[in-house]
């Protein structure tokens, strides 16, 4: 098998591993153009790797950070042409082809990084800093993929890739606790009189409810903002990011149904769910 068909073959099992791993939305809808489905595939693959490394298994924190590490001297080794295997020749030719500005990838791994050394966020300054480098930089790259260089377009994705990243940590409240982790700042927690105890003793008391309103309601606006990008889109990338944004607001409208009680479920969709976002995109 030659170089090109080695590269061909890491993008079809790209393409699958993006098909088959849940997400709130799917990652390969039918509104990707066929034309750029390989290279959306192997950005993913590439984060779900790196994430994978930072949440998944036994390791211990400091296995984990080594495994990072080496996995962002592998990025740093393909921008100089050198490849461990057909993963990064893929992701390579990705980058080269659709002209990616490398330091949207290190970001992403500074953020998975963080995830193991910072267990808690003292405001929202905070949590809005680490989700430039773990969120903003995949719709950036998206829009890298579509040729849109625009920077007041790049701003209002920002808008929406936080959004959608604080829209996770919602969701995940109770399963990031069980990791170490709390995503809701600390400040805020204060300010509505919740305590750590209520994390472990999984109470969805007044004062979490409050709390939980308040991040909703916050995260809905950043939402809002974004929406200034769907004008910047081509066609078919306007739905997608219309059936995002959809997605990220009706997690937020599970949570509200919910009563605000993630600390002992976890809303998440149903395919029927998905199939009535995509409906309720209005063609403009």
């Amino acid at each position: 098998m030659n170089q090109n068909n080695e590269i061909e073959s890491a993008y079809n099992e790209a393409i699958e591993l993006a098909k088959n791993h849940y997400e709130n939305f799917p990652v390969l809808s039918f509104l990707v153009p066929n034309h750029l489905r390989k290279h959306v595939a192997i950005v993913y693959q590439f984060a779900r790797i790196a994430d994978d490394i930072a949440d998944e298994g036994d390791l211990t924190n400091e296995e984990r950070l080594t495994r990072l590490n080496d996995f962002d001297l592998q990025l740093q080794q393909t921008e100089q042409g050198i490849f461990k295997n057909q993963f990064w020749a893929a992701l390579h030719n990705t980058i080269l082809e659709k002209e990616l500005e490398n330091n949207n990838f290190s970001n992403l791994l500074l953020a998975f990084k963080q995830d193991i050394t910072k267990q808690r966020y003292s405001n929202i300054e905070e949590l809005l800093n680490y989700c430039e480098n773990s969120a903003n930089p995949v719709g950036r790259i998206i829009l890298e993929l579509n040729s849109i260089t625009d920077e007041k377009a790049k701003l209002y994705s920002d808008k929406i890739c936080t959004a959608l990243q604080i829209t996770n940590f919602l969701q995940d409240v109770g399963i990031d606790y069980l990791k170490g982790r709390i995503y809701l700042p600390l400040d805020d927690l204060k300010e509505f009189g919740v305590q750590e105890n209520i994390f472990l003793l999984k109470e969805n008391n007044s004062n979490f409810i409050k709390l939980m309103k308040y991040q909703v309601e916050r995260v809905d606006t950043l939402f809002d903002e974004g929406e200034k990008l769907l004008p910047f889109l081509p066609f078919r990338l306007k739905q997608q990011i219309k059936w995002t944004i959809n997605g990220g607001r009706g997690i937020l409208k599970k949570i509200v149904e919910l009563e605000y009680d993630v600390l002992n479920s976890r809303p998440i969709f149903s395919k029927i769910d998905l199939i009535k976002l995509l409906f309720s995109i209005q063609v403009k």
